[in-house]
């Protein structure tokens, strides 16, 4: 009776076994199975500061929930502040050497162009007066010349007692009058001839202003660069006194908070690490000898070694088009013919329909439907 009651447990044990190993063999024909699974989060960002700084101020800790827009931590703006003051002062300088030198360069103008006028008039009304009086002049000597042989003739005549000596007066004194009105007309010559020397004085600082207008030109252009240069330089310290505050970019959770205020940091250094919990998938390593009939949109099974007991359902999202080896630092050599096969992975992205309890980082295991 023993051995008939024996007999029949090892059968039913063998059964049993028969049956799970038969479930197991379908079940891993049926579904790609795996445990190089983790959970991540979509969103995982590591905060830092645009500018460097001695932060003043780290205003959350690990493990709180944070809003966009919370401030999160802050560097002393004091140096910033410093800058700009510095750059608004040469700012305030520079227009008031500005504004002298356009009132200095609009003076000039007006100056000139009342010296071009006067001078331009003066030169050719000197000049047209010049040349009447040489004129005048050489009229005047050519009858003076003509008076003076008469006077010899009525010199003569007079000695002959052939004219009155009343006649040869009167030619007498018109040969002085002329000889002094010739006197008269080359002073006046002279004169003419100084005031167009001061004309062409005139032009010439005329021409003298100019440049120094041209200059005042190029120098304000230069001071115009500068104060534009000036107002970008302000803008920058105005940006990196809006860098001095680091806020939440998104709704989450702070899940590392680097070191504690004060502490002076450099651009880009880690402060905070951010994740939304509310943003999570599953991530596979997929051996390529199990991805046959695993394509997008696959019902998936996953379980997550901290929930024991509880199975959460998802779906295929997208398979990698290459390994994840393909991007290694270092890429395997096969140039001298020795090849070793190996068992190549892919990422396969899963969605999954609920995420209660779950965490980024956690270990994970899938089965994947087969088509």
């Amino acid at each position: 009776m023993s051995k008939r009651t024996g007999s029949i447990i090892l059968v039913v044990l063998i059964v049993l076994m028969l049956g799970w190993a038969f479930r197991y063999v379908s079940y891993r024909s049926n579904n790609a199975v795996s445990d190089a699974a983790f959970i991540k989060s979509d969103k995982l960002s590591m905060l830092s500061f645009k500018v460097g700084g001695k932060v003043a101020e780290m205003a959350v800790s690990e493990n709180r929930p944070v809003k966009k827009g919370d401030l999160l931590a802050r560097i002393d703006p004091v140096d910033f502040e410093n800058a700009k003051t510095k750059l608004l002062h040469k700012k305030a300088a520079l227009a008031e050497k500005i504004e002298a030198t356009k009132l200095k360069k609009r003076r000039l103008e007006e100056t000139l162009k009342l010296q071009s006028e006067i001078s331009d008039t003066g030169i050719e009304s000197v000049q047209k007066q010049i040349e009447a009086t040489r004129f005048n002049i050489a009229a005047v000597k050519t009858k003076l010349a003509k008076l003076r042989r008469d006077k010899k003739r009525f010199a003569k005549m007079l000695k002959n007692r052939l004219i009155a000596k009343s006649d040869y007066e009167n030619i007498q004194s018109e040969t002085d009058a002329l000889a002094k009105q010739i006197d008269a007309m080359e002073q006046n010559l002279l004169a003419l001839q100084v005031q167009q020397r001061k004309a062409e004085l005139a032009a010439k600082i005329a021409r003298v202003n100019e440049k120094q207008i041209a200059e005042l030109a190029k120098g304000l252009k230069a001071m115009e660069q500068n104060a534009k240069a000036l107002d970008a330089a302000i803008v920058q310290i105005d940006q990196k006194i809006g860098y001095t505050t680091l806020t939440a970019p998104y709704d989450g959770v702070i899940a590392k908070k680097f070191f504690d205020a004060p502490k002076v940091v450099s651009k880009g250094s880690p402060v905070y690490a951010l994740s939304d919990p509310e943003v999570l998938y599953c991530e596979v390593l997929l051996s390529e000898k199990k991805l046959h009939g695993v394509k997008p949109g696959n019902r998936v099974k996953v379980t997550v070694d901290a929930l024991e007991g509880k199975a959460f359902e998802g779906r295929v999202a997208s398979i990698a088009p290459t390994s994840a080896s393909t991007f290694s630092l270092v890429p395997r050599d096969i140039a001298s013919g020795e090849f070793t096969k190996l068992d190549q992975r892919f990422e396969v992205r899963i969605t999954l329909k609920s995420i209660e309890g779950l965490r980024a980082g956690m270990g994970a295991t899938v089965a994947i439907e087969r088509e």
